[in-house]
């Protein structure tokens, strides 16, 4: 072993060479002028994927003249937005002829090399953060000029290919226990979805007689139950903070927390005395995006958007508020919210009016049961987490070992 120089990468085989990137590539610049190439590409999660040209609306162009036309084999950089996002992955090699946005750097090899190790190798790059310190400008990008000169470890061919190879078969045998891992977990959080449906639709005793709701999204409820209308159960308060000085709260898709105004966390207003007051207890939901919005009661006192709905109990000693957080944040997974939803003209939001939320039925068992629905439901959600939680550290760990493995391979660590 030799010392490569590289803090970060430490000693390397003796027999290794060190050059730059333009030792062995080129910038491939070749656009898409006339339109003809249709096979659209993109970089999602460390891999180059094919995507549908004729999707509406998103981010895609009205035109791909201006994209870059890039062949199997090349090695592809996202080079913007450095400063903010740090978490993306950023290279991915091509497996196809096809069209990708210009804005992304595509490297071309310039001789007889095997591109799937300098593929593992820029991924390690990646991982480790590299390209963070290399840009610049106002979205800290970097072009091509520059990235050309990140240097590389040079293996012999040979070694290059074994590397490679093992490597390939290694991530594809922990990227199949990943997805196995995922696939449970997505049947796990259905399978809570469902428990939770099923209680507060039809309650935990199973042996009473039902009755049809007259309500499509809820089926047949206990006899003994009712149904209303929100604006019987709740009413939609507005109270203006006035003042600045409060905790700001933001509503994420898992919680009701504050919102940390030293970091770049979403919208920061210069001003918050225009934001509404939220006491703990209060229910306040996101009802401008129907898709990414949600629900929850709060457990802070402070202010939320103005845009948001704070809503309370008419009467709190007949309702139990952990009962119909379960039947508001099940509207949101199940999209029931979001089959009521408008759009917000030239907005892009989806979101529920209200006078559709406050005339939405939702069933009314006794306050004795909402108790023991609610009690029943964090006992088994409870226990559905945490093998969520188990199984998602089975994901971090493979995701640790791979990239261990991908770094010791490709920096010459161990041997294959």
């Amino acid at each position: 072993m030799k010392n490569s120089g590289i803090e970060w990468i430490g000693e390397i085989p003796e027999d290794w060479d060190i050059h730059p990137v333009y030792s062995y590539f080129e910038e491939r610049k070749h656009p898409n002028k006339l339109g003809k190439e249709q096979n659209l590409l993109s970089l999602s999660y460390g891999n180059v994927i094919r995507k549908n040209i004729n999707t509406v609306g998103g981010l895609l162009p009205a035109s791909f003249n201006t994209y870059n036309i890039i062949e199997k084999d090349d090695i592809v950089i996202r080079p913007t937005n450095l400063q903010n996002d740090k978490r993306s992955l950023r290279t991915g090699l091509c497996k196809e002829h096809g069209i990708i946005t210009s804005a992304y750097i595509t490297l071309k090899p310039k001789k007889n090399i095997f591109t799937h190790y300098y593929h593992y190798l820029l991924h390690a790059y990646d991982i480790e953060k590299v390209f963070y310190n290399m840009g610049n400008g106002v979205r800290q990008g970097l072009n091509y000029s520059e990235f050309s000169k990140l240097l590389l470890l040079i293996p012999n061919e040979n070694t290059q290919k074994s590397i490679a190879k093992f490597l390939e078969l290694k991530c594809a045998k922990i990227d199949s226990l990943k997805n196995d891992i995922e696939k449970q977990i997505g049947t796990l959080e259905q399978y809570k979805k469902s428990v939770i449906t099923e209680a507060v639709t039809k309650g935990i005793n199973t042996d009473v007689k039902m009755k049809d709701s007259g309500i499509e999204w809820i089926g047949e409820i206990p006899e003994h139950w009712n149904v209303k209308k929100i604006k019987y159960i709740f009413k939609i308060k507005k109270d203006i903070a006035g003042k600045d000085g409060y905790t700001v709260l933001s509503i994420t898709q898992k919680d009701i927390k504050p919102k940390d105004l030293t970091k770049n966390e979403g919208q920061i207003a210069e001003s918050y005395i225009n934001y509404q007051l939220v006491n703990i207890g209060d229910f306040a939901m996101n009802h401008m995006d129907l898709l990414t919005g949600w629900v929850d009661v709060s457990q802070y006192k402070g202010v939320t958007s103005p845009d948001y709905r704070v809503f309370v109990f008419l009467k709190p000693d007949k309702f139990s508020a952990q009962y119909y957080l379960y039947i508001m944040q099940m509207c949101y997974a199940n999209r029931i919210f979001y089959s009521l939803g408008q759009g917000v003209s030239g907005m892009g939001r989806w979101r529920l009016p209200a006078d559709e939320f406050l005339n939405f039925l939702v069933p009314i068992p006794s306050l004795e049961e909402q108790k023991e629905i609610a009690d029943y439901l964090d006992s088994k959600c409870a226990t559905i987490d945490e093998i969520i939680k188990k199984k998602q550290q089975q994901l971090e760990t493979l995701e640790e070992y791979k990239k261990s493995l991908i770094f010791e391979y490709v920096t010459g660590k161990k041997e294959v």
